[in-house]
Order: structure tokens, then C-alpha cells, then sequence
């Protein structure tokens, strides 16, 4: 059946400047080539080419899923309050929640994201072991309240996601269904043609224990991830590990030393002649309204994304001036660990026992030298709470990290039994005994890969999407005359009714070089041009990514094609 596009019926219009919020080369090419128009702060309409691309994506996603045995269903998007309540998220997503009340005040949210439902769902569904393991997956729209919505169609408010669970009896099983999802996004990226890493990763309010990531490196990426040269270690920033190593040795006895006008770590350094990393920084911050210390090398940053996930579902927050009133034990600018007594202290592993620091003597003007951890200090909890940074060493085989940016693109996490102990999701076992189920989560961002695919693609021409997701496998121009035109319709015809997706510029009265722009940047994998040959039966077939060009007949323009 011919797959034919008329240029001059399809509601397209290409821009030739870029908008004026757009930051990202995505942002731009996705308006600029009519793929998409936004509507309000992250809320975007998917355009015909646009949603083409999108659901060519669900297409790949759909199909190795299905490939894996995993079944398609489609739960709703407005949920009850309740779940959610009952597993903590309700007040754990905070803002990020869009909540509402019908018209008789019971509370309602639009769906992040589906645990508790599809726990419940399998708890209505399945009662015994031999209904395991199941999976299940949806393609849905997903709701967030992003404070600052961005780069276009990479974070939204509004957006389209793969979202699938397993349930088994046993970890084994769980870590089958892990390793079943882990090898379908490969292949998925790998059919969608994007360059992506697998690293480590840590859980957040997903809860679970074993997770990973996959990223695609790009400039316009949110997700910082180290990557070792010498080995295979990947990990997010966040889930970067630093061994705590204990430190022998002797030191002088503590002693505090006048420091006037030295409350940040640069002026105690440049006062007293030495390294940042000979002084002990400690950050203070509120852990569900109590103050807690965090302890870092001075020469280093607390990465408070990092610290609020090791301490989750617990709510994190720096310390305004107000919590130093009634506190004489926290002397804003020299505080210490050594006689902190009230205060709960945190320290990443580099502040080892063993290590002497120049810290706060909590005194104004004052800090101590030789105070040493485990000595003079103790350390209530290690966690790994620095910004990584470039040159760290590698957790597995101490090289140097190398840092880049990348889009995240899937996350796959064992969740165990988390979501299965809070809805009481048991099935009888075969010793006729209730069990209780573990479980799997696996996202894609299948809007988000438009976005990511476009990033990583596109030239200084526009789009240049790969054959498996391409709104259309050719591209047809005619250059402008008659005989052109009915060229440039017939082969068309011809390349739809062997099963091609063709697009065809037929447009009249638009310029030869507006088509050409236009077939740049649109993006389709092959451009077949009827051009000034066209009498002779000729047409230029060009090769978006590589721009190569030949010369061919109708018919070896077809078999070309077609064999492709």
C-alpha cells in the first residue's frame, strides 16, 4: 500500500530562524523543521512529522519489549491520592506532584510514575506462584511539575514514557527480569541508532537497591557521569564511590589558633598560608528541620543532590540565620567537628580517621590545627557527599575519571520488595504458604529520545534522523517546473507502492531552494531530487548524514531504495 506525503496537504511549517527561548540544538530543530510547538512552560504539541518520529519510537520500544514477553496495558493518568499516600509519595514528590480535587473534595494526582498502581494491579490479578513472573509495560503520558521547565521537549511537564514492571517470587527471578530488560534497551537504543552508556546509578524516590542508567552523551545533557578510560566503570556523579581508608600515623595535640575575619575556607587558606585541602569545611543543613553537619575536604563542594538522596525519603535544606539564634554551640563561619555534641555529623571517606584538619574552633575568629578524625572528632555517619570532579579516582582501578554530559534515556531498577510489603502483595507459593512478590521498574523517555536523537544527529543543516525512526525513509524534491513536479510524483508513487514511507515536495510556487533547506532540515535519511535532469528520466539521490550524491533512473532509483 503506498505510504505517499504531499508536501502541499501536510500542516508543516519551517522556520528559518531560531526561536528566541531556545537554548538547546534540539529546542531549536524540533520547532524550526515543524516537528513540535509549544504551548505553555513545558507543555509541547506534537506536530504530523513530529509525532511520526514519536511513534516510531514507541514502535521500537514496543517491539522488544513484546520480544521479552512482556504485555501492553494502559493504566489511567489520574489516580487517587490514596496509593500514593500509602507509600510515602504523596509527600516525598512535594511539588513535583500536579494535585487536584474533584468536585466532591476527594484528592487526585496526575501520574510520575505507576509503582504503586501496577503493585495493586497484580495484587487484583495474580494470587498464585504459577501466575508469575509477569511483565508489564505501558506507553503513557507522564505528569511533573517542573519548577523550571527547558531545552524543549527534554524536560517537560508533560511527556511520553515506557514504564514497565516485573513481578517474580524469588531475587533470582528479579534478577532475570533485570537482566531480560537490561539487554531489550540495548537493543532498543541500539535499533534507534543512539550513542548510550550504561553506569551505576543510585535509586532516589524510586526506592529499590540495584539500579543503572542509560545516558546519552550530548552537550545539552542535565546528567553529569564519570567514565574511566582504563576500565569499563561508568556511574552518574551521584552513585561515584570513594573508599574509606583509615590513615596511620602520629599528630601534635589540638590546637586552636586566632584567625580573625577567616570565616570561608579561602580567606582561612590565604591567612594562614596554606592548602584549601588541609582545612576541614563543614556544611551545615537541616535533615526534617533538625541541623546536621557535613564534612568535606575544604578544597571540595558538598554535592546536596547527592546528600539528599543517601539521606531519602528525609527532607534536606541549608541553614538560614535564623537557626543560629539559641545555638551558642554554632559559630556561623567557625564551626568544628570537636565538641559539636547536639549536632549529628556526616563526613564523605576522604575525611578517613586518622586525617588531620585546620576546622573551626567554634569560637568567633578562631579554628583549631591537628584536629584529627577519630582523635578529637567522631563521625556519626560516611557518605559519599562530594561533587565529583575531574581526575578522581576510579572506585575500581584508581585511574583518573573523565566527567561528560549526557541525557539520561532509560533507568532500570531492581525495587525489590518495597512496594510489594506496603500494598501487602503476596501470592501462595508452592508449599501453600503466602509469598511475597519482588519487583522491577525499567523507564525509557520516549519523548525524550526524539530530543536526544536530535542532539546527537543534526548538523549544521538541520535534523538528520536514522532510517528506524525517520517521519519518512525519502525525501522527494521537485525542483519546480511541470515535468519536474510529475517526476518527482511519479517516482514517489512508485517508491510508496513498494512499501516505502515517502514524503514529496510538490509544493507550488515554493523556490527550489526553500525545498532543499526544507529537505535539510527535516531530516529524512534519503533525498531524491528531480532536478535539472528530469527531461532525461534522471534524478540525484543524496544521502542526508554523509552527504553523498548519484546520478539514477526512476527505476534504479526504486531498486536502490527498496534494497536498502
Amino acid at each position: 500500500m503506498a505510504q505517499v506525503q504531499r508536501m502541499s496537504r501536510l500542516m508543516v511549517k519551517t522556520l528559518r530562524d531560531d526561536p528566541a527561548d531556545a537554548e538547546t540544538l534540539s529546542h531549536k530543530l524540533l520547532v524550526r523543521a515543524g516537528y513540535v510547538r509549544r504551548n505553555a512552560a513545558g507543555i509541547w504539541t506534537w506536530l504530523p512529522l513530529g509525532k511520526k518520529v514519536l511513534d516510531n519510537i514507541s514502535r521500537v520500544v514496543r517491539e522488544e519489549m513484546d520480544a521479552i514477553g512482556a504485555q501492553e496495558v494502559l493504566l489511567p493518568a489520574l489516580l487517587p491520592k490514596e496509593p500514593y499516600e500509602a507509600s510515602g509519595r504523596w509527600e516525598e514528590y512535594g511539588d513535583l506532584l500536579f494535585r487536584l480535587k474533584d468536585r466532591k473534595g476527594g484528592d487526585y494526582l496526575l501520574g510520575p510514575t505507576h509503582e504503586e498502581v501496577f503493585t495493586q494491579t497484580v495484587k487484583d490479578q495474580c494470587t498464585s506462584y504459577k501466575d508469575l513472573p509477569v511483565m508489564l509495560y505501558q506507553i503513557q503520558t507522564k505528569y511533573r511539575d517542573e519548577a523550571r521547565p527547558r531545552s524543549g521537549v527534554l524536560r517537560g511537564r508533560e511527556f511520553q514514557m515506557k514504564d514497565s514492571y516485573s513481578f517474580d517470587t524469588t531475587d533470582e527471578g528479579l534478577a532475570e527480569s533485570y537482566r531480560l530488560h537490561r539487554e531489550a534497551y540495548i537493543k532498543i537504543f541500539n535499533r534507534l541508532g543512539l550513542d548510550h552508556r550504561i553506569v551505576s546509578a543510585v535509586s532516589g524516590a524510586m526506592g529499590g537497591s540495584a539500579s543503572e542508567e542509560f545516558l546519552a552523551p550530548a552537550a545539552a545533557g542535565e546528567d553529569t557521569f564519570a567514565d574511566c578510560p582504563n576500565c569499563d566503570y561508568a556511574a552518574n556523579t551521584e552513585a561515584v564511590t570513594f573508599a574509606l581508608k583509615a590513615v596511620e600515623g602520629e599528630h601534635p595535640a589540638a590546637e586552636d589558633i586566632a584567625t580573625p575575619d577567616t570565616p570561608t575556607i579561602e580567606t582561612l587558606a590565604a591567612q594562614l598560608g596554606v592548602e584549601a585541602s588541609a582545612t576541614l569545611k563543614n556544611l551545615l543543613v537541616k535533615v526534617d528541620g533538625e541541623i546536621v553537619a557535613v564534612g568535606v575536604p575544604g578544597d571540595r563542594e558538598v554535592d546536596l543532590g547527592k546528600l539528599g538522596e543517601h539521606l531519602a525519603p528525609a527532607v534536606v535544606e541549608l541553614v538560614t540565620a535564623e537557626d543560629f539564634e539559641g545555638r551558642d554551640d554554632l559559630v556561623r563561619g567557625y564551626v568544628g567537628p570537636q565538641g559539636l555534641a547536639k549536632v549529628r555529623y556526616i563526613a564523605d571517606p576522604r575525611v578517613a580517621p586518622g586525617t588531620a584538619w585546620i576546622t573551626g574552633a567554634n569560637k568567633p575568629d578562631t579554628h583549631a590545627k591537628n584536629v584529627v578524625a577519630g582523635r578529637d572528632f567522631e563521625v556519626d555517619d560516611y557518605l559519599d557527599v562530594v561533587v565529583v570532579e575531574e581526575g578522581d579516582p576510579c572506585p575500581a582501578c584508581g585511574t583518573g575519571l573523565k566527567l561528560d554530559r549526557a541525557i539520561e534515556i532509560g533507568h532500570i531498577f531492581q525495587l525489590g520488595r518495597k512496594y510489594a510489603d506496603t500494598f501487602g502483595l503476596d501470592v501462595l507459593g508452592q508449599q501453600g504458604k503466602p509469598v511475597r512478590v519482588t519487583m522491577g521498574s525499567y523507564g525509557i523517555g520516549v519523548s525524550r529520545a526524539v530530543a536526544a536523537l536530535a542532539e546527537q544527529s543534526a548538523d549544521d543543516k538541520g535534523l538528520c534522523w536514522t532510517p528506524e525512526i525517520a517521519p519518512a525513509d525519502v525525501h522527494v524534491v521537485a525542483a519546480g517546473k511541470a515535468l519536474q513536479t510529475e517526476l518527482a510524483v511519479d517516482v514517489a508513487e512508485k517508491l510508496g507502492a513498494a512499501g516505502l514511507r515517502v514524503l514529496v515536495d510538490e509544493r507550488p510556487g515554493v523556490s527550489p531552494g526553500v525545498k532543499f533547506t526544507d529537505s535539510e532540515l527535516i531530516g529524512c535519511p534519503k533525498i531524491l531530487v528531480a532536478g535539472r535532469r528530469a527531461g532525461d528520466g534522471v534524478l540525484e539521490l543524496k544521502d542526508r548524514r554523509t552527504g553523498e550524491r548519484e546520478e539514477l533512473t526512476v527505476d534504479e532509483a526504486v531498486a536502490r531504495l527498496t534494497a536498502q
